[in-house]
């Protein structure tokens, strides 16, 4: 999938925030430039030769004084009002109305939910281009801040408090995105991927998020599927369709789709999946998944059958 340079704002809010970024960078670039060329000018023009008289005091001047005044306190307030303008155009009013999708973190990664259909997933947004959004977030522990930024304002998560934002792109292709608050040792490593889909793409990838996985019956994959809900692993995450329903850990209902591991650690192939239930804490220092010193019989049962939930 296409992924458009991060520099370029696919959004109306984040053209708005680009814009006041910009607009204050210039703005500040030319007061710098003034400054140091003031203070460049007085120390070359006016500063005392060996032979000079000491120079006469000026114990004041006040239409100087009100000058350098007034002009920095008028930029100050052009600056205010041009960031309260920013805000009120980036951030939602007051709805009252379910939104489009809610995310909640966690250390270190994304639980996503969408209210209206009930899809679950984890790390990986899908949405249609052309229509804002409305999504709430909000922190299972710390402080996290969801960031992506050619989409979406910065916005905090912060625990037992619901902030909400839009969310739009204009054109199809990956986004990306990453807490940007600090959170812990993984910080780094809490990744946000925004897919931006055509409408009938979008409502593509819903139909297939709706489906329910068939059970294996038979093979490698059928022990993986016992051996996962005698194993912890079902105390922890949710497979719809089968007795696995907690929420812990991300939900496993279609993780052979997603296209990482771990908000962003691995690439989710074969090999990169084992590896990760082999050793999490190898791979992601201090997350909550343990290591089950797994046989590496039982480390292939699993690993098929978590490959084959589309």
């Amino acid at each position: 999938m296409n992924v458009p340079s991060p520099l370029i704002p696919v959004s109306q809010q984040a053209r708005d925030i680009d814009f006041l970024f910009q607009l204050m960078m210039a703005i500040s670039g030319v007061i710098f430039l003034v400054v140091a060329g003031l203070v460049l000018y007085s120390a070359f023009r006016f500063r005392r030769r060996s032979d000079d008289p000491l120079p006469s005091q000026d114990f004041g001047n006040p239409r100087l004084e009100i000058t350098w005044t007034v002009i920095p306190l008028l930029i100050v307030t052009a600056m205010f009002f041009l960031s309260v303008w920013t805000m009120h155009a980036v951030d939602p009013p007051p709805l009252d109305r379910q939104p489009d999708i809610d995310i909640v973190a966690h250390q270190w990664w994304w639980e996503v939910h969408y209210p209206e259909t009930g899809i679950v997933t984890a790390n990986e947004i899908h949405i249609p281009t052309g229509k804002n959004l409305l999504f709430r977030v909000t922190s299972a522990d710390v402080v996290h801040d969801f960031w992506v930024p050619q989409l979406a304002r910065k916005i905090d998560a912060i625990p037992n408090r619901m902030n909400h934002a839009w969310i739009s792109a204009e054109r199809p292709g990956l986004y990306l995105g990453t807490c940007a608050e600090y959170c812990g040792v993984e910080h780094a490593w809490m990744r946000i991927r925004v897919y931006a889909q055509a409408p009938e793409e979008f409502a593509a990838w819903q139909q297939d998020q709706l489906a329910i996985p068939a059970r294996p019956t038979s093979g490698q994959a059928a022990r993986g599927y016992a051996l996962f809900m005698k194993l912890p692993c079902s105390n922890c995450h949710r497979i719809a369709g089968t007795p696995a329903q907690a929420d812990i850990g991300p939900d496993l209902t279609h993780l052979g789709s997603r296209q990482t591991l771990a908000a962003g650690v691995l690439e989710n192939t074969r090999g990169n999946l084992e590896a990760w239930i082999d050793d999490p804490q190898k791979l992601k220092p201090g997350c909550n998944m343990p290591n089950l010193q797994l046989e590496p019989l039982q480390l292939i049962a699993l690993a098929d059958y978590l490959k084959e939930l589309k």
